[in-house]
């Protein structure tokens, strides 16, 4: 299969997934009671003659495949729409807190696959002894631990110790990347803590698989290092499901970060998405549903890069 049709054939998915999510999330906005305006009746100094006008310069009173319509068409001029509690264009908005976002996830990711990748390979060579029961009972111990409580455990360490900064991205009159950084290390932690069982699992349970096959059993008969056996040949073929498993990590480590964002009051999309879904907000939450959604595609698509380039069983003409 060509490349260009294997990725077309993929770009074509995650369109029309695209596509269904913001029909689906126009639809449960449309379904929950209230919106931003009905909160300004409360206020006597405003007349429902400018509430009818600001519903009406904004669209609300529109059907909503009409409303929809407007959107789409905004979207793809790069406009997703326009925030009533910022008083302002909700790409701009998105831009700033996806970037802070990023600059939690990625490096959360990169560590936890730097770890799980050893330590599964490690547990599956030693299968049934003791260091792999160790490993099995702290990634089930891990597993076990909700990523709240995990948040929370790291803001109490935070507040008792003062050994990391407490919320946002820098303090008051800090310059440079060292601050940045002090401030990224424990919630980078807690990302990691809550992403690294599941992923050392999965590395164990696929090394373990090929262990067992027949040119593995062969390469130990001819006294292959065992260091060489398992990085430069078992793992390897166990690569496959490992990339497939890529984009659904990204996936978990972005739900994670929201929530980690919340409680470390990280100026991320987790703030700005919770503050709009309360203030009902409705571009921006749908332009922060979208954004995470696109993120998750942008890894599965990478995923299938990658298997198309690893395996070649992919490549052969069907």
């Amino acid at each position: 299969m060509r490349i260009a049709a294997y990725l077309g054939k993929r770009l074509l998915r995650a369109l029309v997934l695209l596509l269904g999510v913001s029909v689906l999330t126009f639809v449960l906005a449309e379904l929950a009671p209230g919106n931003f305006f009905d909160d300004m009746r409360l206020n006597p100094q405003i007349s429902p003659k400018t509430l009818a006008g600001l519903r009406q310069q904004h669209g609300l009173d529109d059907p909503l495949p009409v409303r929809y319509g407007h959107w789409l068409r905004a979207v793809a001029r790069g406009d997703l729409g326009y925030s009533f509690a910022y008083n302002s264009p909700v790409t701009p908005l998105l831009a700033v807190r996806a970037r802070n976002t990023l600059l939690l996830a990625i490096p959360a990711m990169l560590i936890a696959w730097a770890l799980a990748i050893p330590l599964g390979v490690w547990s599956a060579s030693r299968e049934g002894r003791w260091p792999d029961r160790v490993t099995s009972s702290a990634t089930s111990f891990l597993v076990a631990v909700p990523d709240l409580l995990l948040a929370l455990g790291g803001l109490m360490l935070a507040v008792r110790t003062r050994w990391f900064p407490v919320g946002g991205m820098e303090a008051a009159g800090a310059t440079g990347t060292g601050d940045l950084a002090r401030h990224l290390v424990l919630p980078v932690t807690i990302l990691v803590l809550s992403a690294l069982p599941l992923l050392v699992r999965h590395v164990r349970s696929a090394m373990l698989e090929v262990l067992e096959a027949p040119f593995i059993q062969a390469a130990r008969g001819h006294g292959i290092p065992r260091t060489e056996l398992l990085y430069r040949h078992a793992l390897p073929a166990a690569a496959n499901p490992l990339t497939s498993l890529l984009g659904f990590s990204i996936a978990t480590l972005l739900s994670g970060s929201l929530l980690v964002e919340v409680i470390m009051s990280w100026p991320g999309l987790g703030p700005l998405l919770l503050e709009a879904v309360l203030g009902r907000d409705l571009y921006v939450v749908i332009g922060s549903v979208m954004l995470s959604t696109l993120f998750l595609l942008t890894g599965m698509f990478a995923a299938d890069v990658l298997l198309y380039t690893l395996d070649p069983r992919i490549r052969r003409p069907s």
